[in-house]
Order: C-alpha cells, then structure tokens, then sequence
C-alpha cells in the first residue's frame, strides 16, 4: 500500500434515498482535502431508487458495487454457494496470493464469528458469515488493486462492518466504523457479541447522537466512542439558503410528519392524535411523507386502515418520497411537524432525526418524544416541544396549544433554526470527522 492518505468510505447500498446524511457526508469530507474511494455491498433495493440527491452527482468518487448475491434465507450452504461463489473466485485468487496470511485469518475469524451466533449450541453455523466473508475478499481484493487506501470507514454497524473488518484483516489496513440506530440496539444484528468486538477491533468508532456514544461505551466497556451529529444535509442546506419568502397557507392548522414507514415513527399516534383534533373542531390536516420499508410492509397498510377507520380520509394523507425540494416547500407550508417517535418492539430506534433538524432549520415548530437523542435536540418549551411516546392524548395537547398560540409557534420556530446554525452546521462537523480521518492516515 502507498502511504496517499486515502479513505475508503464502504457502504450496503448507494445512493440511497433515505441515506442522503451518508451522501452529504463523503461529499464534505472529500471538500475537507480528504481523498476518499467508495465502495457498496449491493445495489440499492427497489424501494429506495428515485431520481439521485444532487450531492450525488458532485461526490467525486465513484462508486465500485461488489458483487451481487442472492438471498441466504431457504437454501443450504451448498446451494447458495453453488450459485454464488462463481464471481468471487478471481478475488480469492488474487488475495490468496497476495495476502495468504490475511485471508486465512478472515477466513478463520468468518467461522468463529458464525459458531459463536449459533441460535442453539447444537445448530449450525450463521450462514451470514459465509456471504459477509466472501464480500470481505472482494474488498480486500479491489483494495489491493486500488494500491492507496490507507483507512476504511464502514457506515452501520452490523453487516457492512463485518465485511470491512475481514477485509481489513486481509489487508492490514485498519478501519473505523459509524453506528446509528436499529444497527446498534438489535442484538440480533450482531450476534455473540460481535459489537463489542467490533469496537475494540476498530481504529475508532463513531455514532449521530450523545445517547448511542453512551450505549456503545457501556457494550464495550468503556473503549472510546466519538460523537458527531449528522448536520443538515448539503442539498437541504443550499435550498435554505436559497430560499424566498414563506408561501401561503390554506388556511388549515397542516402538521407534516415525514420518515420510512416503519413502527418506531409512531405515525400511528399522529393519526390518533389527529382524529382527537378533527373532534375537538380544530381544521387540522396532516400529511405523512414517506416510503413503505420492506422489514415492515404492515405498517403502510395498517396507517391506511386507521385513517379510513377513524374518518379521516381527506384529512390525513400518506404521501410517497419527495426531492429535497418538494420536501422543503412541504416544510415551508406546514405549522408544525411532528414525529412521536418510540422505542420499537425489537429495540430499534431513532438516534436523531434528520428530519427533525431539516424542519427546525426550517423555523417550523417541532413536536417529538424524549426518546433516544432527540432531547439532546429538542429542549421543550425551548425550541420544541417533547411528549411521552405512545401518548396521542399528548400529542393532541400540543398541537392544539400550538394551534392556539401563534406567539408560541413562532418563538418555538425561531430557536430552533437558531439551534440549527448554532449546533447543527453540516460542514463544521464534517470537518471533525475529517480530522480523525487525517488522524488514522498519517
């Protein structure tokens, strides 16, 4: 390896439309003077394909896609590798020859780690492991080719970062990793303690909110962990900027709410909430911006029923994903934005929102829950508003004081943009994590 100082960035899909915080990311990094690769485990799934975020286009590295695989689940291990290993072959080659020493270690480290995840003592080995090594050697391998990475940053904790710890195994480089949310509470993510490892292994670790620096300490023991909010997004960012006076509104009390369709979002609160409103007389309306996601496909369907069962057809709608501009003229027409996020049933969560922080930036007044690191954002009667989760009664309170209390709207919205230019600014903490970039690649 020559000794250029290059990051590469490795990530499960891109460019995602829910990940445009990862997109933004690279991109301000790269502007920091840091020469970054980019790599991705697979394509990007059909639900989150739309028209690019225009910071992918100024990203100046390009994406290099590993290999593609099917899926794990209802075959052996034979079968899936009978249709699968075929492309690997030439990179296990070539990294068999040139890092022999390497390969076998990831290899033996892929074994481990699928006996230790084992659901009972006696089943076989994860699976997963299989593929994830396999994926590892491919990245080894392109690393290798590529001849200057110095450092590998993986984005995720769970199988993204396994596959760039057995390639850096393999190829001695070392690595850091971001953690965020569902990848750092779900244990069955990383199974037998494999997060733990993980950040004892990694040159450093990473995470969006103070709440999850906290989380990971405890898993690890007490092994370091940086802090570093995502910021607002370079395209949202350029759009505020530009942005002319504040367009009418209908004349109806519009609460935006705006995520992946998904159980810790607690968009069925907001319906409940809203039907509260509509009976109290209050001319609310609502709309729900966002896309079904594939682990959950009951949740779209189940806030459609709710809606039509409460009599709110016409009242409160469920939007599909929007550019970053419609979003933004969304904000724009909105009284207030809410999201009762809570803990879901499988322990997933929100870190924060990056919706969260676009709304306020937008001087829109907030409604959320003190759930994770959104209080570490939102400080109530501050520059928001906080309620329990699962709580519509709660969320219903506030909007309705909201509503009646333009003053206080206004006050709320105010600070919170403020709050956002003062603790949010995307390039400053861009800047920060370029630091600990230049720090590993000296």
């Amino acid at each position: 390896m020559t000794r250029a100082g290059t990051v590469a960035y490795v990530v499960k899909g891109y460019p995602r439309l829910s990940e445009t915080f990862i997109a933004s990311e690279i991109y301000r990094v790269e502007q920091a003077g840091v020469p970054v690769r980019l790599y991705v485990l697979k394509p990007v799934e059909q639900h989150e394909r739309a028209a690019p975020h225009s910071v992918v286009g100024r990203i100046r590295a390009q994406p290099v896609y590993l290999p593609a695989t099917s899926p794990l689940s209802g075959v052996s291990r034979l079968h899936w590798l009978a249709r699968n290993a075929s492309p690997f072959l030439p990179a296990l080659c070539r990294t068999a020859r040139r890092r022999p020493r390497g390969l076998v270690q990831a290899a033996a480290a892929a074994l481990r780690d699928a006996v230790r995840a084992r659901r009972l003592w006696w089943s076989l080995p994860r699976k997963v492991f299989l593929r994830e090594f396999l994926l590892g050697a491919a990245l080894a391998d392109r690393l290798l080719e590529a001849g200057d990475v110095r450092h590998l940053h993986a984005h995720f904790a769970h199988g993204t970062t396994t596959v760039t710890w057995y390639a850096s195994r393999i190829t001695g480089v070392p690595f850091s990793f971001t953690g965020h949310a569902r990848d750092i509470y779900t244990e069955k993510l990383n199974p037998g303690g494999l997060l733990r490892r993980k950040i004892r292994a990694a040159r450093f670790v990473v995470t969006c909110t103070e709440a999850n620096r906290r989380h990971l300490q405890e898993v690890s023991e007490g092994e370091p962990v940086h802090r570093v909010y995502h910021g607002l997004n370079v395209d949202f960012a350029q759009i505020l900027d530009k942005a002319g006076p504040v367009p009418g509104r209908n004349g109806r009390f519009r609460v935006l709410a705006v995520g992946r369709l998904v159980e810790k979002k607690g968009f069925d609160v907001l319906v409940e909430a809203i039907a509260l409103l509509a009976k109290r007389g209050v001319p609310v309306e609502a709309a729900i911006v966002g896309h079904a996601a594939p682990l959950e496909p009951e949740v779209g369907p189940r806030l459609a029923s709710a809606i039509s069962r409460l009599g709110l057809d016409g009242r409160v709608h469920l939007v599909g994903p929007m550019s970053q501009a419609r979003l933004f003229d969304e904000y724009r027409r909105a009284s207030a934005f809410c999201l009762p996020c809570r803990v879901a049933g499988s322990g997933d969560r929100d870190g924060i929102p990056n919706v969260l922080v676009e709304a306020m930036a937008c001087a829109v007044p907030v409604i959320s829950t003190n759930v994770s690191g959104i209080p570490e954002l939102v400080t109530p009667d501050v520059n928001g508003l906080l309620v329990p989760p699962d709580d519509a009664a709660a969320v219903a309170r506030v909007l309705q004081r909201l509503y009646g209390d333009l003053d206080l709207a206004a006050r709320l919205g105010r600070e919170a943009a403020a709050t956002v230019r003062r603790r949010f600014d995307g390039d400053r903490l861009a800047a920060d994590l370029a630091a600990l970039f230049r720090e590993a690649t000296a």
